[in-house]
């Protein structure tokens, strides 16, 4: 059992979204991931292209709810259709307390199985990452297959460099965020230690051939800091 900062234990290779990390989750993360807020603004600034009146939008893995909300609340003058999917009870408990919208729901459910509407606009904000490699493709093949000609895919993800001296170039400046953002070496390493075989970043070409293989042509980076990339896609 290991301390992360933030309040925050887990054990090795066993990160969980759930339990005691969930009234802390937002605190942490932001803390963890350069430009999360910025990454917000500009998903809504995004979505202004590709929601309409009769839209239904997801977000994949909403954890505590926010992105979901914000996007919501953005088009609320709208009547579009706003749902957060998120497997962990505990994450959707603290949405539901958390934020509420007339357009907006959360549902408890598996993005891995269940069956999406049509839709206009799904996003994943650093949830991909976190499903097992010999699922991510077919997850993939199903947001392709589920979205409306024109419709976008929205898609931030924790990426791996292209050859080990950027890795480990990358990896060590991204040490040094963490180190600048007040967390203690010994919180690092137990929470990379919690995070073996859970978070599986690929590489930006990894990512992108993914999504052709899905069936995607139009993909374009829209953010990008040191290993995190936002990739905007359009069917």
């Amino acid at each position: 059992m290991g301390l992360l900062g933030d309040e925050i234990v887990a054990k090795n290779a066993d990160w969980k979204f759930s339990g005691n990390m969930v009234d802390n989750f937002e605190k942490h993360v932001r803390k963890s991931v350069p430009f999360y807020e910025e990454g917000h603004e500009l998903v809504m600034k995004l979505s202004d292209y590709f929601v309409k009146n009769d839209s239904i939008c997801y977000e994949l893995g909403s954890s505590t709810g926010r992105l979901s909300y914000k996007l919501a609340k953005h088009h609320e003058f709208r009547d579009a259709k706003f749902v957060g999917v998120e497997i962990e009870e505990d994450m959707v408990a603290k949405a539901n307390e958390l934020y509420k919208n007339p357009n907006l729901s959360f549902i408890c459910d598996d993005m891995n199985t269940m069956e999406f509407e049509k839709s206009d606009l799904i996003v994943s904000y650093y949830t991909i990452q976190f499903i097992h490699p010999k699922l991510r493709q077919q997850l993939i093949d199903k947001i392709y297959d589920s979205l409306h000609w024109g419709g976008a895919f929205i898609m931030y993800e924790k990426v791996r460099a292209n050859d080990a001296r950027f890795q480990d170039i990358i990896s060590n400046l991204y040490m040094e965020y963490k180190l600048d953002q007040g967390y203690e070496a010994q919180e690092i390493i137990a929470k990379a230690k919690s995070l073996k075989g859970v978070l599986e970043p690929f590489s930006t070409e990894g990512n992108v051939d993914m999504l052709k293989r899905a069936g995607f042509v139009d993909i374009l980076t829209v953010q990008k800091y040191m290993n995190f990339e936002g990739f905007l896609v359009i069917k």
